[in-house]
């Protein structure tokens, strides 16, 4: 009676155990698995549309964030690097063929002033010769200016006008630069390429670094490479111009059996699926199911037309795009399958992998049952 006793305590426990671990929700698991992410589609009534990765698929959805320069900043023409600005340094000066100078002490044979500013308003001021206009101005223009208001107190006067750079046409660079700073705009600097390399260059990886120029209220960006790669994309600057060099902020998520489970930066401006599993550590050999690659999306609606062949879809859609590795160009649709910003990668975990967790369960409860037997049995 007692060892009947013992086997139906036993056998109680197995069934215990048994209803539990038919139940996957109870299995340890990353994720869900294939079944039930296609549960959730339009087809059976869920919200998400799920679509198998192929070559038309790949080019509707590969988009790229288009960066690049209005036409208002790539027409605008280089600062003559003469032109005279409110804010600059002029250095003068003046000789007189006398024995009594205007403007030095007697025996002197030029008048030197070595700093005379541009005001506000454009003027700079010259003992004798007055308040003259010299913004919009060349060297050469003022020095005539300046003869001819002198030559009316002393005999042929000999002018001299020298531009140093001051703080009338400026740019100022921030972020991941050699040397963040206000920096003029002087002949070998009027362009955006020649004036990062006057700041020392980016100091982040070239491919993923953004160029911000801000000029007023109205804003352009572009890729540091591209900079590069289209030289009519090298624009010139204007005074005040507000230049930020930063990273780019783009990133996915990987989750389910990848070697890593984290949010993570892009790395390339071109990020495709099989770049991103490769960044993450790729698929686990132990668990990892090769056909259940899918990328989790909110496509606008014009592409999500576009990848179903349909026109009637207004607003942000749910799409799931499925990869199968182990198809014969699987391989070759995730290389040309374009990774966006805001993606969740997920892998499911192999069939085999839940079902050792199952098996693992129950020897493992039947291990427990076989204590609690022999303790029955004491």
């Amino acid at each position: 009676m007692k060892l009947f006793a013992s086997r139906l305590g036993k056998c109680a426990v197995m069934a215990v155990a048994l209803t539990a671990v038919t139940s996957c929700s109870l299995v340890p698991r990353s994720g869900p698995n294939k079944r039930e992410i296609y549960a959730g589609s339009v087809q059976r009534e869920g919200d998400a549309f799920i679509v198998a990765v192929n070559d038309r698929v790949s080019r509707a959805t590969a988009v790229v964030p288009a960066l690049g320069f209005s036409s208002d900043f790539q027409n605008a023409g280089q600062l003559g690097s003469d032109t005279i600005r409110p804010g600059d340094i002029l250095a003068l000066t003046i000789w007189e063929n006398v024995d009594k100078p205007l403007l030095g002490p007697e025996g002197q044979v030029a008048a030197v002033l070595e700093e005379v500013q541009v005001d506000g308003a454009g003027f700079i001021f010259v003992p004798y010769a007055g308040r003259i206009r010299a913004a919009g101005n060349t060297p050469e223009g003022i020095r005539r200016i300046i003869s001819a208001k002198l030559e009316e107190q002393t005999p042929d006067p000999q002018v001299e006008v020298r531009r140093a750079a001051g703080d009338g046409a400026t740019v100022s660079l921030v972020g991941a630069v050699g040397a963040q700073g206000v920096y003029p705009i002087e002949r070998p600097t009027r362009t955006l390429s020649t004036m990062l390399a006057q700041a020392g260059g980016v100091t982040i990886v070239p491919e993923i670094a953004q160029i911000t120029v801000l000029r007023g209220s109205t804003t352009g960006q572009i890729w540091f490479q591209d900079l590069y790669d289209n030289p009519q994309l090298d624009i010139a600057l204007r005074g005040g111009d507000r230049i930020l060099v930063e990273e780019d902020t783009r990133a996915f998520t990987a989750l389910g059996a990848t070697g890593t489970q984290s949010r993570v930066n892009f790395f390339t401006k071109d990020l495709s699926a099989i770049e991103a599993l490769a960044q993450v550590g790729g698929l686990t050999p132990t668990n990892s199911d090769p056909t259940g690659v899918f990328v989790f999306r909110n496509e606008a609606d014009d592409i999500a037309n576009s990848v179903l062949g349909r026109k009637d879809l207004t607003g942000a859609q749910r799409m799931v795009y499925v990869l199968d590795l182990t198809e014969p160009n699987g391989m070759f649709m995730a290389r040309d399958f374009i990774i966006r910003d805001g993606d969740t990668l997920y892998v499911t975990e192999a069939p085999i992998t839940t079902w050792d967790k199952t098996i693992s369960a129950i020897t493992g409860t039947l291990t427990s049952a076989d204590t609690l037997s022999s303790l029955g049995g004491l």
